[in-house]
């Protein structure tokens, strides 16, 4: 291993040991200031100032609270990894953050229920436990007590740090645009207090990652078609559409309903596109992350493409594949970074029974040479999405099924 190789790979996992010492700070003060790991209940409606939020310069590392797909005995992951920007790089910029809330703030308080926009306040909601944490927020389930409804309620905490603002409007800004995708999560509304940001969303079931920590089996083929159908076309509906890439597909960020309808969730690093490329090393989680934002060739310019998000798709159909996390075994984080840069790519098990057409789409996802993997028109006509595009499968008789063995569990 080169001096200079081994060099990038320190400095790596030194930030990752510096953002997770600081995560375990912040949420110590947050604790000691009083907040709980229950749901939070805001103080009052905010008007809007142009001050929110705090647009001013900011120090610090950001609160997001631990991941969803925190990691179990055997299924080692390491934290999520934030290389940020430049200034000269940042986007959106200062501007454009609060223009965006102004837009926002226009539609906060009004609840989506049942087809039916109702003028709604904080207090209409019931907590009803938490379901998880976000990129940087926990979610709760609630029922809204005048329609009997009930919804995942994503609260994310006021800060002054610009990187945590950007955050919240870009999960607000692309939740909110896209109401039109199938399989992207809905937003029900919104509300803005002087403490909070409240993200109502549809109740999915599960995500792929909870799904497969409890049943500890992995996931037939002809669901995982299914899901990659559903996954890919989201993912293609944010770059046709919204100019945007992911930038943290993994199964904790994959939500299942009893329908058996899959959803992408979570865009709160995802990031916009300019010429088709991504600008900013912003966030991800490291164990899913492609080879060339992990060792780009310039650090100081990324240049990487929605091709990073086709890497990260084909990580997670290898674990819930097998069952296991492909890069597993792992003592540290710097071990893992230097298997996915040093090692070819894994590949799912050839006497596993899977179909030639399912081998060769992951094989085509985990293409190490992100020039020649392909992106998601070319993926969208692969013979494996092709199949499940119009194949009969019963998800909800599966979930139905797997269900029994998650509540027993």
């Amino acid at each position: 291993m080169s001096t200079s190789f081994q060099n990038k790979l320190n400095q790596l996992e030194r930030r990752l040991m510096e953002e997770n010492s600081s995560r375990e700070r912040d949420r110590a003060r947050n604790f000691d200031s009083g907040s709980s790991s229950g749901p939070r209940r805001p103080s009052r409606r905010l008007d809007w100032p142009p001050k929110y939020f705090g647009f001013a310069d900011a120090s610090g590392e950001i609160t997001t609270g631990r991941s969803s797909s925190a990691p179990s005995s055997g299924r080692r992951r390491p934290a999520a990894l934030d290389c940020y920007s430049s200034p000269a790089q940042r986007q959106p910029d200062g501007t454009e953050i609060e223009q965006k809330y102004q837009e926002i703030m226009k539609q906060t308080g009004i609840l989506n229920v049942n087809g039916q926009k109702l003028p709604s306040d904080c207090s209409d909601l019931e907590a009803l436990g938490e379901l998880g944490h976000g990129t940087c927020g926990q979610v709760i389930k609630m029922r809204h007590k005048k329609t009997n409804s009930y919804l995942a309620v994503k609260q994310m905490r006021r800060s002054s740090n610009r990187e945590e603002n950007k955050r919240i409007i870009m999960d607000l800004d692309v939740v909110m645009k896209s109401h039109d995708c199938p399989y992207i999560v809905q937003c029900i509304g919104i509300f803005i207090t002087t403490s909070e940001v409240w993200i109502c969303m549809e109740l999915m079931a599960t995500c792929l990652d909870k799904l497969l920590k409890k049943t500890r089996r992995p996931i037939p083929e002809r669901i995982l078609g299914k899901m990659a159908v559903a996954i890919v076309k989201a993912l293609n509906y944010l770059k046709e559409r919204h100019g945007v890439i992911h930038r943290d597909v993994k199964p904790s960020n994959i939500l299942l309903d009893e329908k058996g309808t899959v959803k992408l969730c979570d865009f709160g690093i995802s990031g916009r596109l300019v010429d088709s490329k991504a600008k900013t090393r912003s966030a991800g989680c490291a164990a899913y992350m492609a080879p060339e934002r992990i060792d780009p060739p310039d650090p100081e310019r990324p240049d990487y493409d929605i091709r990073a998000d086709v890497w990260s798709l084909g990580i997670s159909l290898v674990e819930l594949a097998t069952g296991e996390f492909p890069y597993k075994n792992c003592r540290t984080d710097f071990e893992l970074l230097t298997k996915v840069l040093q090692e070819d790519p894994p590949l799912l098990p050839p006497n596993n029974g899977f179909s030639i057409d399912f081998c060769s789409f992951v094989r085509d996802c985990l293409t190490k040479d992100y020039k020649k993997r392909p992106k998601y028109k070319k993926l969208l006509e692969h013979p494996f999405i092709k199949r499940y595009e119009t194949l009969n499968v019963d998800v909800a008789a599966w979930f139905a099924e797997v269900s029994q063995l998650m509540n027993s569990s």
